[in-house]
């Protein structure tokens, strides 16, 4: 299939770009300084754009059957960023978007969200609050595509691809230890299963072990 990805470039971005190409998917990575992206392979398309002004990417990505979006920014940005996509990605075909989202707005199992939690560390809490308003974006959107906002364990990093992981809704995951917990590798092979499966439609999930 051919996936067109946003935000290759990060951390996150740059697992999707791995676990794609892995799968033998072919990528178009849009990005807004190509020279940041050192990968080269002959699956993979770079496309230099911004989500903030559609035209820049749209022919390029016209007729890939599925898109994943790993963005990060203020709220109005990120929320700016989100209605773009929602309004340009079925204009090009394309009906199905897997947003990488945050896990402050994941409920504990006292029932208040991760963010509101008193030991919430205040250096994240300016990330956490612009996708908590992204998700109140995909909540409200009556755009045509099927969106699934991800969020990820609260701890994710790097470390090793174990090919297991758990899929939530609302709630924050925990293991066996009380951890929430997910590496890059396996979050992303996660979200590579959405864009391939697409059987989390227009909700919001989460991943972890």
């Amino acid at each position: 299939m051919k996936i067109a990805l946003f935000g290759a470039t990060g951390h996150i971005g740059a697992g999707i770009l791995d676990e794609a190409l892995s799968r033998g998917h072919d990528v178009v990575a849009v990005v807004r300084d190509p020279s940041r992206l050192k990968v080269t392979h002959p699956k993979l398309q770079v496309v230099q754009g911004d989500v903030s002004d559609t035209n820049s990417f749209a022919k390029a990505i016209a007729g890939s059957d599925a898109s994943i979006a790993s963005l990060n920014g203020p709220a109005d940005a990120l929320v700016s960023a989100a209605n773009n996509l929602l309004a340009a990605l079925p204009k090009a075909g394309i009906r199905r978007l897997v947003w990488v989202g945050g896990a402050g707005s994941l409920l504990t199992p006292a029932g208040t969200r991760v963010i509101d939690a008193p030991d919430f560390p205040e250096a994240w809490k300016g990330a956490a609050n612009a996708q908590v308003k992204a998700l109140e974006a995909f909540l409200a959107t009556t755009a045509d595509i099927d969106w699934t906002y991800v969020s990820p364990a609260g701890e994710i990093g790097p470390g090793p691809k174990t090919g297991t992981y758990r899929v939530g809704d609302d709630h924050l995951l925990l293991d066996a230890d009380g951890h929430s917990r997910i590496s890059i590798a396996d979050f992303a092979a996660g979200l590579v299963d959405r864009a391939e499966k697409n059987d989390k439609p227009r909700r919001r999930i989460t991943i972890a072990y």
